[in-house]
């Protein structure tokens, strides 16, 4: 199957977890940074991915100061977003939400406004004519208190590009519940919200996100499974994993990221079978290419591997990502019907395999 040529739609992916290794090693020379490990592009490459498979979402989390480190400055923040545009489009990604914290480009003087001005000029050259539509979603981080600042920027920005508000890093000890203010301004603004949760920790997080916050989507969400019980085809749902299906709150998995973080032992053992199979609205992520040394075609082909997915299912999760997107509801329509559903036809008259119906 030439999964390479499918198209593709993102939701979770971070832009300080997709650097080039080259350019954080031509970043760290031109900007005078220091600490980085090794100034070969192969060995930083594997130990950025060394350290991202340490089974714990904070030793995870130490490798982005290195990312982080070499983006202080505008011009190096425009060309990490324009690579990343590059590379999501020539990988097939049809359409993106790429998120950042602002607030961690800020210690060489750059404010929050020129810091969204320059991601987002990087993403549209990066975009432009490649067929890729790509948005930035303004991350806070939970474990500082700049989330209702972080807020106001994500809907300031709004109608130039950004379409979402998030919160970031160190799941266990900050409950979604500490930046509610921020939550509730984004709700009373009309804007949109994904929040991480139920990564490494389990379902009061979730609970909370959904709950109390307004969660329109569960950044990774997988341990919704917690809430699961009962042997293979005769599931039990408790109250909180049935609500999060019924409500068809989209959970935005990273299984490849899942496994480096500790989540599941191996591809073949992440729930996202399970959680297709009793009905979520489950889409496909990256997460942090860098760090994961991965892509949306390697996630894909990972899936095919392990649970013999084919294009049906590879068009179901696509179109599942697209619904469940932030842009408007009329440009959701157009990707889906004069993108993806033409390109999977297409696919499928080159007669590539295919499994079960889509649901």
């Amino acid at each position: 199957m030439d999964i390479a040529s499918l198209p593709k739609v993102l939701l979770h992916d971070h832009l300080d977890g997709g650097l080039r290794p080259l350019t954080v090693i031509e970043l760290a020379q031109e900007y005078g940074y220091t600490d980085l490990p090794t100034y070969d592009t192969a060995d930083l490459a594997a130990w950025f991915n060394r350290g991202a498979k340490r089974n714990d979402l904070v030793l995870y989390l130490e490798t982005f100061a290195h990312t982080v480190g070499v983006m202080q400055h505008r011009d190096a923040i425009e060309r990490v977003s324009y690579e990343c545009a590059v590379d999501l489009a020539a990988d097939g990604v049809v359409y993106a939400e790429v998120r950042m914290a602002p607030e961690l480009c800020t210690e060489q003087g750059l404010t929050l406004d020129e810091v969204v001005d320059a991601m987002l000029t990087g993403f549209r050259r990066g975009a432009e004519g490649t067929g890729l539509t790509i948005y930035l979603i303004c991350s806070a981080m939970r474990t500082a208190a700049r989330s209702l600042e972080i807020a106001e920027l994500a809907v300031r920005w709004r109608d130039s590009g950004c379409v979402g508000f998030d919160i970031a890093g160190a799941e266990a000890g900050y409950p979604p519940t500490r930046h509610i203010d921020a939550f509730h301004y984004v709700q009373r603004e009309n804007f949109h919200t994904t929040i991480h949760a139920g990564e490494a920790f389990g379902l009061p997080s979730i609970w909370e996100a959904v709950q109390f916050c307004g969660a329109e989507r569960l950044g990774h969400g997988v341990r919704i499974v917690d809430d699961i019980t009962g042997p293979e085809g005769e599931e039990v749902l408790g109250r909180l994993a049935a609500f999060v299906r019924d409500r068809r709150i989209p959970l935005e998995l990273c299984p490849t990221s899942n496994v480096g973080t500790g989540v599941c032992a191996s591809i073949a053992d992440h729930p996202i079978g399970l959680l297709r199979r009793l009905g979520f609205r489950i889409t496909l992520n990256t997460d942090n290419r860098l760090m994961s040394a991965t892509s949306m075609t390697h996630e894909m082909e990972q899936l095919h591997e392990a649970f013999g997915w084919g294009l049906n299912d590879f068009e179901w999760i696509t179109i599942n990502s697209m619904k469940s997107a932030f842009a408007h509801f009329p440009e959701r329509l157009k990707i889906i019907n004069e993108v993806i559903k033409p390109r999977f036809a297409a696919a499928r008259a080159g007669d590539l395999p295919h499994s079960r119906p889509c649901l």
